[in-house]
């Protein structure tokens, strides 16, 4: 059962007001590309796990198509790798979250498989990001008071 089977789906509300919230925090001191390429990524991975989190397309005035956004929105925050390192492991624990998280050694991987390989030959991996989609009040605890990525 997903967090959304869970909790009522309202895109018919500000973000802020919504029951659930979705957060990616990024290491805040990794050059930009390797910043948006994590996001893109986790991204990518919570689409997968919570596909009811992208609504419905729709065209505009001209009637050319648009896909589907996430209706919860996204906050993208800012953390010192320590602080995002316990974020995770936090997040991990809580039962009401969906978490995916970037393991550095993703982003030093060619093939997919050798991530896979190196990930499961390493116990403790530094993060990149992590993302958590849940309970607001979960989220926001586990958060914190942290700032937007710049």
């Amino acid at each position: 059962m997903s967090v959304l089977d869970e909790l009522e789906r309202r895109s018919d509300l500000p973000t802020k007001k919504l029951a659930v919230k979705w957060a990616i925090v990024i290491d805040r001191d990794l050059p930009r590309g390797l910043q948006a390429n994590a996001a893109a990524c986790l991204a990518a991975s919570v689409g997968a796990s919570v596909p009811a989190i992208v609504g419905s397309g729709g065209a505009d005035a001209a009637g050319r198509t648009h896909s589907g956004l996430p209706w919860t929105g996204c906050a993208v925050l800012g953390a010192p790798a320590a602080i995002l390192q316990r974020i995770r492991n936090d997040a991990a624990a809580e039962p009401g979250l969906v978490v995916a998280d970037m393991a550095n050694i993703a982003q030093r991987a060619d093939v997919y498989d050798e991530y896979l390989a190196e990930l499961a030959r390493t116990e403790e991996p530094s993060y990149y990001a992590v993302s958590l989609f849940g309970p607001r009040a979960l989220v926001e605890r586990l958060t914190g008071r942290l700032p937007l990525l710049r």
